[in-house]
């Protein structure tokens, strides 16, 4: 592969995709609103680009032969501040995509575009959207689109319903945990399948509790190694019991389930900035 475009590379889950994705093209242009990203990996290249803008995605997806497509506002907010990165980003990179001939888009999608099924219910990836915010509505949003691009102009797609990725610190992380390895495995997997048309796949660890059914997307290899039952037993001392009636236990979005729409969600959790660095 020549080139790789990866959006989202100032992110956290960016940064530790941007030196595994160097080693799967000759080239790694990673893209982000910050003005720069530091230190860059042999291979990669930076460039300054808006999401909301169609001219800069369309000059950046140039001679792209896929993007892996990171970029978002992450967190929830009012609708008018999820649109533009988020909405009309999503249009911008597909559409951006089918001029350039991009043969596919690997994209973070969310479990919060399914995030008001219960968690008692193993969902599987064809299960009707269901989000739980205007973030989660985003992500509906961004994997019809990438649905319509691949039934009529053939432009690939792999959704990456990514539920947690980040390290453990709740007792619903104990099933909606994704490693970092297993996030990169992943997003490998999504990358170099040789036929992928438009798929969806689960975003988790190989957890005993697992609330997710990832059968049906099994011929993209994607077999996780990590468990988060090693963290069963601390995080259990410290979170014994939960109130079913309160959404964030009971809905497979969790806090996002149960914030108020606009509100935001990340406020509610313990999510530990561990970005990674190059050497």
């Amino acid at each position: 592969m020549k080139r790789i475009v990866l959006t989202g590379a100032a992110g956290r889950l960016g940064s530790y995709l941007r030196e595994p994705l160097t080693k799967l093209a000759n080239e790694l242009v990673s893209s982000d609103i910050a003005d720069d990203i530091g230190t860059l990996y042999t291979g990669e290249t930076y460039v300054k680009a808006n999401l909301a803008s169609i001219d800069d995605m369309t000059a950046l997806l140039k001679g792209a032969d896929m993007v892996v497509h990171f970029g978002a506002y992450v967190d929830e907010a009012p609708f008018d501040v999820i649109l533009g990165p988020n909405i009309i980003g999503a249009y911008n990179v597909w559409e951006a995509a089918y001029q350039n001939g991009v043969r596919r888009v690997v994209y973070a999608s969310s479990i919060h575009a399914v995030g008001m099924h219960s968690r008692t219910d193993t969902i599987g990836v064809d299960v009707a959207h269901k989000p739980d915010t205007f973030y989660g509505l985003a992500k509906c949003f961004a994997e019809d689109l990438a649905s319509m691009y691949w039934d009529k102009r053939q432009v690939e797609a792999v959704c990456l319903r990514i539920l947690s990725c980040a390290q453990v610190t709740s007792a619903r992380a104990l099933g909606s945990w994704l490693s970092y390895d297993d996030l990169i495995h992943l997003v490998e997997r999504a990358v170099t399948t040789p036929t992928t048309g438009f798929s969806v796949v689960y975003g988790v660890s190989n957890n005993d509790r697992a609330p997710v059914d990832n059968s049906k997307a099994g011929f993209l290899g994607f077999r996780p190694k990590d468990n988060a039952e090693q963290f069963a037993e601390d995080i259990l001392a410290q979170e014994p019991g939960q109130d079913l009636n309160d959404p964030t236990h009971l809905y497979q979005g969790g806090p996002f389930a149960a914030v108020p729409l606009g509100e935001s969600g990340l406020a509610n959790m313990d999510i530990v900035d561990d970005k990674k660095k190059p050497d």
